[in-house]
């Protein structure tokens, strides 16, 4: 029983539906945790004696052996502090968000590659407008090589090498190279 403050009236502890209720959501996360590829899991903050734990139940296919392992994987989160549940829940929630810009990131490029290979020179000039730090010639003779690829039927090689070209220019990953290159350029 949980049991009452004498003079307040308010019980003293979470009642068993309530603790019930936060045991049954970390098991879920458990079961998440287990279910993640190992280079996400090494991007959460989850605590170094409960990796083991993790890769356990991953390596379990058993299905009764693998809730079992589960449960006591959760057992395990349960004796951490709500901090650090807190933190991985954020992690994962924010890694969900991280997961959505990256699609739509390259759902960007793969629109550009489309534009440059149909409207050739316009585009190009709207793509170096917005990012004026593009390599223009790369781009053209990406554009030219990929152009022919697709005329001959040949393998897509050049129109990957563009699609990675702009992935790269519109994910800023290019951006600080040219600003270093052309800060070593006026130095010499």
């Amino acid at each position: 029983m949980r049991g009452r403050d004498e003079d307040t009236g308010e019980f003293l502890a979470p009642s068993r539906s309530q603790r019930r209720r936060e045991a049954l959501d970390v098991l879920a996360l458990a079961t998440t945790l287990a279910g993640l590829e190992p280079g996400r899991l090494a991007k959460l903050p989850v605590p170094g004696h409960l990796l083991p734990h993790v890769a356990e139940a991953r390596r379990i296919t058993s299905h009764i052996a693998r809730k079992r392992q589960l449960a006591f994987l959760a057992k395990q989160m349960r004796r951490e502090d709500d901090e650090v549940l807190d933190a991985i829940r954020d992690a994962l929630d924010a890694g969900g968000e991280a997961a959505k810009q990256e699609t739509a990131l390259l759902h960007r490029a793969e629109h550009w590659r489309e534009r440059l290979l149909d409207d050739g020179d316009a585009a190009l000039g709207d793509l170096l407008g917005e990012h004026p730090h593009a390599d223009r010639q790369k781009l053209r003779q990406l554009v030219r090589n990929a152009l022919e690829e697709r005329h001959r039927n040949r393998p897509p090689r050049a129109y990957r090498e563009l699609f990675r070209e702009i992935r790269d220019l519109l994910s800023g990953a290019n951006a600080g190279d040219g600003v270093a290159d052309e800060a070593a350029a006026l130095d010499d």
